[in-house]
């Protein structure tokens, strides 16, 4: 029996009611495993539903998650395959080199170097791309407070070869957090507002829990559920979530506004060790620490 139909015959005696000799089922006389049955079978369901729209990427579209495992930071490279235009995330600096090196052998050429926001944590890689790869176009927030060659307001379209990545507001950790999507590959990279099964945090910078929280509910959760999101960082081996995920089991943002803001406000975190470096050089895009033996 498949589970559709194990859901709908658990159901039908729970639903018949008394008619002209017709035998029921009181409630009371049913099993309480039927009950977890329906549970169990529905939480399959939906699952399966969750997974199974995934959108596959098309195969002229290049994606490569990178990672600097210091500050527990994703990068992103995408790139048309075809007109070999491509796109980085969030570099970082440490791993600009590496960055470099693999664009070269793949035949791509950077276009722009983007950051979801003003990092705390780490020195953006901008900076010492551009002086790496000429030609690359620094790419940040207007809201961020930082110097770039290029400044991006909200619905802002970045191209590169036939693919369009759309650049949304989503304040609350920083003022100037954005959240980059590629529409038509069903993906977004949420920077540090969305975190997988978290957020960032929003005691320092800017952070603001309440903007936050609108943030994600009405501009990243308003995507489609099989959106698969790419978040800034993740620091237990996680990768990738969904927008149907982080709605039903991300343990903060599932909370209503109050108990959000609550939470946030008493979460107690050690003053973040790179801020004091960090923030000053991302200001400057990175230049000045770019290294100087290189």
């Amino acid at each position: 029996m498949t589970v559709v139909s194990r859901i709908l015959s658990a159901s039908s005696k729970i639903l018949l009611l008394p008619s002209r000799g017709i035998a029921t089922t009181p409630v009371s006389h049913i099993k309480p495993s039927a009950f977890s049955q329906i549970a169990q079978s529905s939480s399959k369901l939906r699952n399966v539903t969750m997974l199974a729209e995934r959108k596959p990427f098309s195969a002229d579209f290049f994606f490569r998650q990178l990672f600097d495992d210091n500050s527990w930071t994703y990068s992103y490279l995408l790139a048309d395959i075809n007109s070999k235009e491509a796109v980085l995330i969030d570099p970082v600096l440490e791993q600009a080199t590496r960055d470099t090196k693999l664009i070269q052998e793949l035949g791509f050429k950077l276009i722009y170097a983007l950051n979801t926001h003003m990092h705390a944590d780490h020195i953006t890689g901008t900076g010492y791309l551009k002086q790496l790869l000429p030609g690359t176009i620094s790419v940040i927030s207007e809201a961020s407070g930082a110097k770039a060659d290029k400044f991006l307001k909200d619905n802002e379209v970045v191209k590169f070869g036939r693919f369009e990545l759309k650049a949304l507001c989503t304040p609350g950790h920083t003022n100037g957090c954005m959240t980059f999507v590629v529409e038509e590959q069903g993906i977004a990279f949420t920077g540090d507002t969305l975190l997988i099964r978290g957020c960032g945090r929003t005691d320092f910078q800017e952070g603001d829990s309440r903007t936050m929280y609108k943030s994600v509910h009405e501009r990243i959760f308003t995507l489609p559920d099989n959106f698969r999101l790419f978040p800034a960082h993740d620091y237990k081996g996680n990768m990738e979530t969904s927008v149907a995920e982080e709605k039903q089991y991300n343990p903060r943002l599932t909370k209503d506004l109050d108990a959000f803001v609550e939470l946030m406000a008493n979460l107690n975190l050690p003053y973040p060790k790179m801020i004091d470096k960090a923030v000053p050089a991302n200001r400057e895009c990175g230049l000045y620490d770019i290294p100087k033996d290189k």
